[in-house]
């Protein structure tokens, strides 16, 4: 009995712990699995919410108010081209609902964590003081920082102390990042309980330096019925974590004003789809993860997944109030069954639109020929979950810790499961060979897409742009173009944080030519 057919017959509630699903061998990648490491395999950040768990009235929450900006992270350097800052990671308490105070994670006492602005060539110092009871890093994610200050899993800070990440940032490294945890095991709940930040490196002048700038920062959140950050459902250990209150810049549907602007939107949830569309306007696209694109691209509606950000510009026909919204995107979760909606996020008053936009943004280098090639499958071991209902707790975690594979393998720190050569431009085949969509990300390097295969179409990319995460559709296979200027270790893995977590990731060892 397949996926589809089991849905017809059963239901599972947030709270449930009930799950069965007979795997379907002809459809397993890599022939047998590789198990080896499945033994002894830690499950105690496994835990799971109360099974009476109440939720939170949105009503709680004030909504509507005017979008306040990021705060900026301060520059307590003097000197030129060189950015040094201190973060704070710790509990904190934030109201969040009225009247009652939620137990966050919180950069600098801050959700989202205070945005980091910088330049091209500038030299970045910022000491991070851990007060969490618990180990964490920062990664930088998608900035060209050296893997040793990149916040691998491998360089925890542990709880009480503290350490200095230091690098420069390269001439042509403008874009739009951010920076989260990424301990092994628990990086989905540090992100959930809200640590998160911006970090944007401009370039002294480019194509829309001109234009005032906004960020929009789109997070999910969910609290109990004390306004207090639950544990993981089943359902969220299997398809990740989606809060059901959706926050922009850390506020409920804000009203936010655009007066031709350019406007970064980041996609900070662990597991939310956005397909974001104006009512009575369009977006133009101008940039991706890894900065400006060639040239700008109007877009009717914009699809971000976890972790995906990008640079539009806003245009409308008239001025006066629109909505944002985010349309259903089906991603075929693992045993829910939903119906299609419609995510209310924000009133939009467009005092301006967009105007002489250049039709010529950035020039993009040649594309090299690849002198490597590496395939990566990404699969779903549901054998271990087959009739689960009928184990206990402790059988359920050790099936969740062996599900969610890479080439057929869960993830070990020990291990390197790639080795590329310093700077030798290399295509991976990224497939997904699994039931549902996973977004695949890199450390330390952007990449292009050169080609889609989806339902025996091969499709080129629709215009050229630098990326660091992409979703890859059930049964697809994307051709990515990168290459890596750094030796050391890198990630590589799904950014659905959970499926992270449990295991879908692997290492990658850059080595000199």
């Amino acid at each position: 009995m397949d996926r589809r057919t089991f849905l017809k017959f059963n239901t599972l509630g947030l709270a449930s712990v009930s799950f069965a699903y007979a795997m379907d061998h002809s459809k397993m990648n890599h022939g047998t699995m590789d198990h080896s490491n499945h033994n002894n395999m830690n499950t105690s950040f496994i835990d799971f919410a109360p099974k009476d768990l109440k939720l939170l009235n949105i009503n709680e929450i004030a909504s509507g108010k005017k979008l306040a900006p990021l705060t900026l992270l301060k520059n307590e350097s003097k000197e030129k081209n060189f950015f040094r800052a201190t973060i704070e990671i710790a509990e904190s308490e934030i109201e969040i609902a009225k009247g009652k105070k939620t137990k966050c994670y919180t950069y600098n006492k801050l959700i989202p964590g205070p945005k980091i602005e910088a330049y091209e060539g500038d030299t970045i110092e910022i000491l991070v003081k851990n007060k969490l009871n618990e180990a964490t890093t920062i990664h930088w994610h998608g900035m060209p920082v050296p893997p040793e200050q990149d916040g691998n899993p491998h360089d925890p800070i542990l709880a009480g102390r503290e350490r200095i990440y230091r690098f420069t940032l390269p001439m042509g490294s403008a874009g739009t990042y951010w920076y989260h945890p990424h301990p092994h095991y628990t990086t989905s709940k540090q992100v959930f309980k809200g640590l998160a930040g911006v970090f944007i490196v401009k370039a002294k002048k480019d194509a829309l330096s001109h234009l005032k700038e906004q960020d929009w920062v789109i997070s999910d959140l969910r609290l109990d019925e004390n306004a207090q950050i639950p544990s993981n459902t089943l359902v969220d250990w299997l398809n990740g974590r989606e809060g059901e209150i959706v926050l922009i810049n850390g506020q409920l549907k804000p009203k936010i004003e655009v007066d031709n602007q350019r406007i970064r939107i980041y996609n900070f949830c662990a597991a939310r789809y956005l397909n974001l569309r104006l009512s009575g306007a369009k977006f133009v696209l101008v940039g991706t993860d890894g900065g400006l694109i060639e040239k700008p691209v109007e877009m009717q509606e914009l699809f971000l997944s976890p972790a995906s950000r990008v640079e539009v510009l806003i245009t409308s026909d008239k001025k006066g109030e629109v909505k944002l919204e985010s349309t259903y995107y089906n991603r075929d979760k693992m045993m829910v069954k939903e119906s299609p909606y419609t995510l209310h996020l924000a009133d939009v008053n467009i005092k301006n639109s967009a105007k002489n936009i250049p039709q010529i943004l950035r020039q993009l280098p040649p594309l090299e020929e690849p002198k490597n090639f590496k395939e990566i499958i990404m699969s779903e071991d549901h054998h271990k979950m087959h009739g689960i209902m009928k184990k206990s707790e402790s059988e359920m975690k050790s099936a969740l810790a062996s599900m969610f594979l890479l080439n057929g393998k869960v993830f070990d720190m020990k291990r390197v499961d790639e080795r590329s050569k310093l700077d030798e431009t290399e295509d991976w085949i990224i497939i997904n060979k699994s039931h549902m969509d996973h977004p695949f990300h890199i450390h330390g390097t952007q990449f292009e897409l050169i080609s889609s295969k989806f339902k025996g179409e091969l499709k080129k990319a629709e215009f050229r742009a630098l990326r660091d995460t992409i979703n890859v559709r059930p049964n697809e296979e994307l051709r990515l173009r990168m290459k890596q200027e750094f030796v050391g270790l890198r990630m590589y893995h799904c950014h659905i944080l959970e499926h992270e977590d449990l295991g879908m990731m692997a290492s990658l060892e850059v080595v000199e030519k």
